[in-house]
């Protein structure tokens, strides 16, 4: 996990404080000289991963925006970044024409090294407090109606014939149910474990965003769905969505192309994924009148905030017929 310390000579006055190295480490044979980002990296990514709990994806997406600052900055030692060297990484992001929300990624990654260096390794760094993320404007959240979910879920060809299903379609058409009947992450959805599901209960125990175990509810609906499948598979795989007659696990990458293919065959304009499924759990419960709090539970989300910031206004019906009672000037009288 961390880098061979025997390739990072100028982190003796400081690693031993970390746990990480001893001080007479051999390898360790000139310490005035200042170690650079690239050596750092691998120290702050296994920080990362042991000490925060960063899941696999925050991990790979934050090493490799750092490797490509290196690339735009140099091979610098953390305490030579500038605030120059934060606007050209900042201008290169226009110039190939990336996002905001790609900006906002590398530069966070850089924020958060930097802090790692401060506080853990006790390097004198820039403030971080002068690096500032571009700002990401709100945008609609997107859901889909209940008869658009309909005309998604029928799109998908679980039959071969009269009696007999086509497994593969079966699995995404459980997993599709899944996803709506809990509100789970494509990832967590995809980690569920056969034994996993509780019948009698409805619950599961997953581990979520974050590597934060949590338990996630089954509409009756969806666990209608799990045992029909269930019965179904011959193969004897421990995952809960599986492909191929050997039971090998179904990947993200391959469910990912399955939404796109029903997306376009069940013909919604809207862009389908599987986050959107996500989207629609929350928004279904919060028109139905499910107070925020269990709603940000259901979900899985560390802090309410993150709840009422993505689906508190959504509700466009609720704030029309509010106009239209309240907005009175004759009764304001």
């Amino acid at each position: 996990m961390f880098a061979d310390n025997s390739q990072t000579p100028g982190l003796v006055p400081v690693l031993p404080a970390m746990g990480l190295v001893e001080a007479r480490d051999p390898g360790f044979a000139n310490p005035e000289r200042q170690a650079t980002m690239s050596e750092l990296v691998p120290y702050f990514l296994g920080y990362g991963k042991v000490e925060r709990n960063w899941s696999d994806t925050t991990l790979r997406t934050y090493g490799n925006s750092l490797r490509w600052i290196i690339r735009i900055i140099g091979d610098l030692p953390p305490q030579r970044i500038r605030l120059e060297h934060v606007l050209r990484v900042k201008a290169d992001c226009v110039r190939r024409g990336a996002g905001n929300h790609h900006t906002a990624t590398v530069v966070a990654a850089l924020k958060s090294f930097l802090r790692f260096c401060q506080l853990s390794v006790g390097l004198e760094t820039m403030d971080v407090q002068q690096i500032r993320c571009p700002r990401i404007p709100k945008t609609e959240v997107l859901y889909l109606t209940p008869e658009e979910v309909q005309q998604f879920v029928a799109a998908i060809p679980i039959h071969k014939s009269q009696r007999g299903f086509d497994l593969k379609w079966l699995c995404f058409r459980t997993l599709v149910e899944v996803l709506l009947g809990t509100g789970v992450r494509i990832s967590e959805g995809l980690s569920l474990k056969r034994t996993s599901v509780n019948f009698q209960t409805g619950e599961a125990t997953i581990v979520g965003k974050g590597n934060k175990e949590r338990v996630i509810f089954f509409s009756p609906r969806s666990l209608n769905w799990i045992k029909e499948y269930l019965i179904r598979r011959k193969d004897g795989g421990e995952s809960l969505f599986v492909v191929g007659t050997n039971g090998r696990p179904l990947t993200l990458s391959t469910a990912l192309v399955w939404f796109r293919r029903f997306r376009e065959m069940a013909g919604i304009k809207k862009k389908v994924t599987a986050h959107v499924f996500r989207h629609t759990v929350a928004t279904t419960l919060l028109f139905n009148g499910c107070p925020i709090g269990h709603i940000k539970d259901i979900l899985g989300h560390e802090r309410l905030i993150t709840t009422c910031n993505f689906y508190l206004g959504t509700d466009k019906r609720a704030a029309k017929k509010a106009h239209r009672d309240f907005l009175d000037y004759e009764r304001a009288e």
